[in-house]
């Protein structure tokens, strides 16, 4: 930990142009993510390998071990100019700074002769608030799409004999059923589902009812009728603890030891569950079924990213574009997933997620990315909006506030933040 803060202290005194050029033509190119020493281990096959082909770079990694904290040193190192050369971005936060115009345009370099990464090799979906007017300031890293892990004893010693990926194999995932299924497991002393109150979840749903969260600019979730549909039934829903919020369930007895436990059916999250899972020891018992709809056709979901990009005011560009292109690629992603829990961004490399055969429907987080969508560009534009909706939504679904007077402040509280942005 005080060699981190060390090697932090000493990064924030560096700035850009301290990376500096030596005559012999090395460069040190400064990049920066957040995470823990153990999630930063995970880039050093990629180092190495990049090492290897560029003798000239020598990667300089800057981490930040909390998310909370990372965001704002990175805004206040592009506003002193002290920022990397690199860097991450989460899905909350890109839309800002491609406003604040800090970030480079990549289109023309990777559509070029070096790019290692072109555009099509991305699924549109995934872009969220890293493109505008169609011009792309960022790269999906990797992902994690949200799906319903579903444990299969559970479901039977509720009396529920039909088998979610089966029905959605057939076309017949409704929301009826599932809601019927979330009530049978009610009736069974269980939670039917367990969520985490974040837009992967909440705007899936609504997706799932068939409502919209944002139109022409203009949040609909509480007005359109299908939206308000869905969000009503959460609010219902946790009041009666049919279903639970993994945000207030104690450590002690959290949301993953609950599922393990088979007190739950479902449980809303990526292919980060496998891992809990692993360590409960069941692992045959579950599977994965995407978020239902109402016609049992299906409808978009919810994919977690974040976004490589490049400081508009680097002075290593040609440097910093090979990192980027190679750390976004194929291979770069081959090398950096490899065995992890997240699902790669770019086609050709499917093999990670589906190569062990677990869980049996695997298939699924791929083709929720897919067609599946990063959070809104209109929402991420705003800093600090998607996690008020999330504070807001959550003073309902604890009951504090009332469904129709939640809605209205919600509405309020949108447009406010929207209106002191523009």
């Amino acid at each position: 930990m005080l060699t981190l803060a060390i090697a932090l202290s000493a990064s924030a005194c560096s700035g850009t142009n301290g990376g500096g050029d030596a005559k012999d033509g090395k460069v040190t190119l400064r990049w920066s993510t957040w995470g823990s020493a153990e999630d930063m281990a995970v880039f050093k096959a990629f180092t190495d390998e990049f090492t290897k082909k560029h003798p000239n770079i020598t990667l300089k990694l800057e981490p930040v071990a909390s998310y909370e904290d990372y965001h704002p040193k990175l805004l206040t190192q592009l506003t002193s100019r002290t920022a990397p050369d690199v860097f991450y971005v989460g899905d909350d936060y890109i839309g800002k700074l491609v406003a604040d115009g800090v970030l480079a345009p990549l289109d023309e370099q990777l559509a070029g002769p070096d790019s290692k990464s072109r555009p099509a090799d991305f699924f549109e979906g995934i872009y969220g608030g890293a493109k505008k007017s169609g011009v792309t300031y960022g790269v999906p890293n990797d992902t994690n799409p949200e799906v319903l892990w579903f444990d299969k004893k559970a479901l039977a010693e509720a009396g529920i004999t039909e088998d979610p990926a089966a029905l959605n194999e057939a076309g017949r995932w409704t929301m009826a059923t599932y809601l019927e299924m979330n009530a049978k497991l009610k009736a069974a002393d269980k939670y039917g589902s367990i969520f985490w109150n974040w837009y992967g979840a909440n705007y899936s749903l609504v997706n799932g009812f068939g409502g919209k969260v944002w139109e022409n600019g203009k949040y609909v979730a509480t007005t359109d009728p299908k939206s308000r549909q869905a969000l009503k039934v959460l609010a219902d829903g946790y009041r009666d603890k049919t279903f639970a919020s993994a945000d207030l369930l104690p450590e002690g007895n959290s949301a993953s030891t609950q599922f393990i436990k088979h007190k739950a059916g479902f449980y809303a999250g990526g292919r980060w569950v496998v891992e809990t899972i692993r360590k409960g020891g069941d692992l045959p018992n579950y599977d994965i079924v995407p978020f239902p709809s109402e016609s049992g056709q299906p409808v978009q979901g919810a994919v977690a990213a974040s976004y490589l990009t490049l400081n508009k005011d680097g002075k290593h560009k040609k440097e910093a574009f090979t990192f980027l292109t190679e750390f976004v690629s194929k291979e770069g992603q081959q090398l950096r997933l490899k065995g992890g829990s997240a699902v790669p961004s770019v086609k050709g490399a499917e093999s990670l997620v589906t190569g062990d055969g677990y869980p049996a429907h695997a298939q699924t987080f791929l083709d929720v990315r897919d067609k599946g969508f990063a959070n809104f560009p209109d929402e991420v534009a705003v800093p600090g909006l998607t996690k008020a909706v999330n504070d807001h939504l959550m003073k309902i679904w604890e009951g504090k506030l009332g469904f129709d007077e939640g809605m209205t402040q919600l509405q309020t509280l949108v447009d406010g933040m929207k209106g002191r942005q523009s």
